[in-house]
C-alpha cells in the first residue's frame, strides 16, 4: 500500500486516543479511531473549557507596592520580589476538555485488508475494510463534523457517549433520541458541576435503512449509507435543540433528503458537503510544500514504520506536511492550544491553555512564511478579543496606561491571575510584543497595515512610557521588575532587573509602534525612549547574558531560551548587522542545557541556531526530536520523549524550523540556505512567502541552488548566501531567477 500523496496511513485502527487521526476546521475537531466493529469519533470544540473559578479571578492589585519593590531591587535586594504577590494560591485557567465520542458499533466480524488514512489536502480521515468504508471530515464551509459510512449491508448502533478519561463525576448528562422517517436526531447535554453553564451536542442521523431506538441512541439495520452531522454548542441555560436540528437538516439537499441514496458519494448530498469544504481547505493547504527527494519506497510506508527511521528524509517530508495540516486544522475561532484543537482527556496537561511565553508563539511561527494567513487571523482574534483585559492587567499590576498580556489564557479571560513564587508571570512585560510580532510579520508579508494592530502597538508603547521611569547610574533606563520566562539568575530571585528578553521586547515594541505612527509626536517620543534602554551584556563566558544587570549570574540548564528573543523571532541580533552580539548569542546557545527535554526547547533551539547560520546545531536539535519518540502515529506530538503528554508544540513548530533553515527574510533582506543540515543535500521548497512581499520557490542540490522570486511589490533588497551579499531590485509582477553555484 502507498501513502496518500499528501497524507499518512496505518494498517490498523487506533488503539490509543493519541494515535487517532485528526480533522478540524479551527472550531470543531474530530479524533477518528477507524475501527470497523466499534468505531469512535471524539468531538472537540475550541470553546469547551470547564469552569474552575478562574473566570472571576482578577489581576493582583499591586500597583501601590510597585515603587517599593523597584527601590529594593535597585538597592541590591535580590529577593525583594519574593513577596510581590497578594498571597493567592496558584490558580490555573479553565481547563480545556473533550465534548463526547460518537460511537458506531457493528456486529463483531472478522476483517482483513484494513487501511486507515488521512488526506492532508482534503482533511478527510478514511478507513476501509471489505465493503465497509468510513470517511470523516470537519467542514470549513459549514462548521459541522461530517461522518459518512457505507457498506453493502450495514447494521450499526449509533450513540453519543460522554464517558471519556477524567470526566468529572458531578457532570450532569442527559441523552435523547428522536426518530425520523430517514433517521434520527441524537442529543447529549452536559451541565458542569456547580455551574449554570453547559454544552450540548446534536447529531443528525440520515440513512437509507430502517431505524429504531436503542439504549442512548439508535440502531440502523440493512442500510447501504449512513450520514452523521454533528455540532457542539457551549451555552448558559437551555439550548434550542430543534433550531440546531433545523440548521443541520438545511445542509442536506432541499426537497428530497434521499437524493442520491445508495453507497455512492452523492448519498444525502455528502459529495456536495465535501466539495464545499475542500474548496476552502485544499487551496490553503496546497500553498506551500517541501520535497527532500526522499526514497519512494520510504514515502510509501505507514507513519508508524516511518517514525522508526528518524534519519529518513521521507519522515521529515511527512512531518512537514502533517505539521502544516494540523496547524491549519487547529486554527480558526482561536489559534492552537497546547494540544492544538484535540484532546480525549478531561485532565489535559497545563489546562490545555494558550501558553504565551513560548508555546503558542512557537506553534504559530510558520504562519506568515508558510502561507497560512488563516492561522494569523485566528491569532489576531485571540488578541483583539482580550485587549480590554490586557488594559486591566497594566492598570492593576503596574498602575500604567496601555496593555500587558498574560502568560496563560483559556481563550476567554486575558487577565493575569496565573502566578506563584516560582512563576511570577504577573511581572512579565514582554508578552504583548511577542504576541503582536506575528501580526506585524503578516502585515509585512501582505504589504498592508491593519489599523487594529497599529492601535494595539500604540497601547504597548503607552505602557512602556509609564513603566520605564527608573534609571541606573549611567542614566540608562532600567526594566524593573523584570522576569525571564521561566528561569531565574543563579544568585538571585525570580523577580529581578533587565532580563534580556524584556530589553529586546521593549526596544522592538517602541520602535515598531513608532513605525506604525509615522510623523507623530508619539513616534518621536517612543523612538527616544527606545534609545535610552541599555545594551545587552556579554558575560564572562563570552555569552549573551540572560540578565543585563551586572552581578546576575546565568542559569544555563533550562528548557526556555527567552534571552535569545533578540535573535528569534526578532531581527535585533543577527550575523550581518551585529556580528559580535550574534557570536555572543551563539555562545549562549552552546552553553544552554535541555533541562527536561521539552520538545519546544529543542525546536526553539533549532530556530535560534538557524538564524545564527549553524546548520549542524539545527540538525542536532532535529535529531533530538526525531529520535526521541516524540510523535504518535497520528503524527501529533508529545511534550516529552517517549510520547509522554499529548502536546502540539513539536508538530506545529517543525515546519517553521525547516523553512528557517532554508529561507529567511526581513522587509529588506533575503537569506538563502542559511543553515541546511548536511543530511538533506537535495530538495525543493515551494510557495514560501517573504516579509518583503514576494513568493519564493527554492531548489537546491550539491552543485547549485535556484530561487525563483515572484514579487508582489517593487522593492530593493539585499540577498545573502554563503557566497556573500548583493543588492537585488525587484519589480512587482516580474519573476526573478537567482542561480547560485556550489554553495
Amino acid at each position: 500500500m502507498n501513502a496518500p500523496a499528501r497524507g499518512t496511513w496505518e494498517p490498523l485502527p487506533a488503539a490509543r486516543w493519541e494515535d487517532a487521526f485528526l480533522s478540524g476546521n479551527g472550531t470543531h475537531g474530530a479524533m477518528v479511531f477507524g475501527d470497523p466493529n466499534s468505531d469512535r469519533v471524539i468531538v472537540n470544540h475550541h470553546r469547551l473549557v470547564r469552569p474552575n473559578g478562574s473566570a472571576q479571578a482578577r489581576p493582583p492589585a499591586l500597583a501601590g507596592r510597585l515603587a517599593d519593590l523597584q527601590d529594593r531591587l535597585l538597592a541590591g535586594d535580590v529577593t525583594a520580589g519574593e513577596g510581590f504577590t497578594d498571597g493567592r494560591p496558584l490558580l490555573w485557567v479553565q481547563p480545556y476538555h473533550p465534548a463526547f465520542q460518537v460511537r458506531l458499533r457493528r456486529p463483531a466480524a472478522e476483517w482483513s485488508g484494513y487501511r486507515r488514512e488521512v488526506d492532508f489536502s482534503t482533511g478527510v480521515v478514511g478507513a476501509e475494510c471489505g465493503s465497509w468504508r468510513s470517511e470523516v471530515f470537519v467542514s470549513r464551509a459549514d462548521d459541522v463534523v461530517v461522518q459518512y459510512v457505507t457498506e453493502s449491508d450495514l447494521t450499526v448502533e449509533v450513540t453519543l457517549d460522554h464517558r471519556l478519561p477524567g470526566a468529572p463525576t458531578g457532570l450532569t448528562v442527559g441523552h435523547s433520541a428522536v426518530l425520523a422517517p430517514d433517521g434520527a436526531l441524537l442529543t447529549l447535554r452536559a451541565r458542569y458541576p456547580d455551574s449554570g453553564l453547559a454544552y450540548t451536542g446534536v447529531t443528525l442521523v440520515v440513512t437509507d435503512g430502517p431505524t429504531r431506538a436503542a439504549l442512548s441512541g439508535v440502531r440502523v439495520e440493512g442500510a447501504r449509507s449512513l450520514l452523521l452531522l454533528t455540532r457542539v454548542r457551549r451555552h448558559a441555560g437551555e439550548l434550542d435543540v430543534l433550531a440546531e436540528a433545523r440548521a443541520l437538516r438545511a445542509l442536506l439537499p432541499q426537497g428530497d433528503s434521499h437524493a442520491g441514496t445508495g453507497p455512492g458519494p452523492d448519498a444525502f448530498g455528502y459529495a456536495r458537503l465535501l466539495a464545499r469544504h475542500t474548496a476552502l481547505h485544499r487551496s490553503a493547504y496546497l500553498r506551500t510544500a517541501l520535497d527532500l527527494h526522499a526514497d519512494d519506497a520510504e514515502r510509501a510506508l505507514p507513519g508508524s514504520e516511518l517514525l522508526r527511521r528518524p534519519k529518513s528524509p521521507a519522515l521529515l517530508e511527512r512531518l512537514f506536511a502533517a505539521g502544516r495540516y494540523h496547524l491549519l486544522s487547529a486554527a480558526g475561532t482561536l489559534p492552537p492550544r497546547l494540544t492544538g484543537l484535540w484532546t480525549a482527556d478531561w485532565d489535559t496537561a497545563w489546562s490545555g491553555a494558550f501558553t504565551t511565553d513560548a508555546n503558542l508563539n512557537l506553534q504559530t511561527a510558520s504562519a506568515a512564511a508558510a502561507a497560512l494567513p488563516e492561522v494569523t487571523e485566528a491569532h489576531a482574534a485571540l488578541i483583539h478579543g482580550q485587549l480590554t483585559h490586557w488594559r486591566e492587567n497594566a492598570r492593576t499590576v503596574f498602575g500604567t496606561r496601555g496593555v500587558v498580556a498574560p502568560a496563560h489564557t483559556d481563550g476567554e479571560s486575558g487577565l493575569v491571575h496565573h502566578l506563584s513564587r516560582e512563576y511570577p508571570l504577573h511581572v512579565w512585560t514582554a508578552g504583548a510584543d511577542w504576541l503582536l510580532k506575528p501580526l506585524v510579520d503578516h502585515d509585512e508579508t501582505r504589504g498592508a497595515r491593519d489599523p487594529r494592530l497599529g492601535a494595539a502597538l500604540a497601547e504597548v508603547a503607552y505602557f512602556y512610557e509609564d513603566f520605564l521611569t527608573r534609571t541606573d547610574d549611567a542614566g540608562q533606563l532600567v526594566i524593573v521588575p523584570s522576569y525571564s520566562p521561566e528561569n531565574r539568575p543563579a544568585n538571585a530571585g525570580w523577580v529581578t532587573l533587565n532580563a534580556a528578553m524584556d530589553l529586546s521586547a521593549a526596544r522592538h515594541a517602541l520602535r515598531t509602534a513608532a513605525g506604525y505612527h509615522p510623523g507623530t509626536e508619539d513616534a518621536e517620543r517612543w523612538r527616544a525612549l527606545a534609545g535610552r534602554l541599555p545594551p545587552h551584556r556579554v558575560n564572562a563566558e563570552g555569552a549573551l547574558a540572560e540578565w543585563a544587570w551586572p552581578g546576575l549570574d546565568d542559569t544555563y540548564h533550562h528548557r526556555h531560551l527567552s534571552h535569545l528573543y533578540g535573535v528569534w523571532p526578532l531581527d535585533e541580533i543577527n550575523p550581518y548587522d551585529t556580528p559580535e552580539l550574534a557570536a555572543a548569542a551563539h555562545r549562549a546557545l552552546e552553553l544552554r542545557g535541555t533541562e527536561n527535554d521539552s520538545a519546544h526547547g529543542h525546536l526553539h533551539h533549532a530556530l535560534v541556531a538557524a538564524r545564527l547560520r549553524d546548520g549542524a546545531r539545527v540538525a542536532g536539535a532535529l535529531d533530538n526530536v526525531l529520535a526521541g519518540d516524540y510523535f504518535h502515529t497520528s503524527l501529533m506530538s508529545a511534550h516529552y520523549p517517549n510520547r509522554h503528554v499529548y502536546n502540539a508544540d513539536a508538530a506545529h513548530t517543525l515546519p517553521a524550523v525547516l523553512i528557517e533553515m532554508l529561507v529567511q527574510s526581513t522587509p529588506e533582506r533575503l537569506v538563502l540556505l542559511p543553515a541546511l543540515p548536511a543530511a538533506y543535500p537535495t530538495g525543493r521548497l515551494r510557495g514560501v512567502r517573504t516579509r518583503f512581499g514576494a513568493e519564493i520557490d527554492l531548489t537546491w542540490s550539491p552543485r547549485e541552488a535556484t530561487a525563483v522570486i515572484r514579487p508582489a511589490r517593487t522593492h530593493r533588497i539585499e540577498v545573502r548566501t554563503s557566497l556573500g551579499a548583493a543588492p537585488l531590485d525587484l519589480v512587482a509582477g516580474e519573476d526573478h531567477v537567482l542561480t547560485l553555484g556550489a554553495w
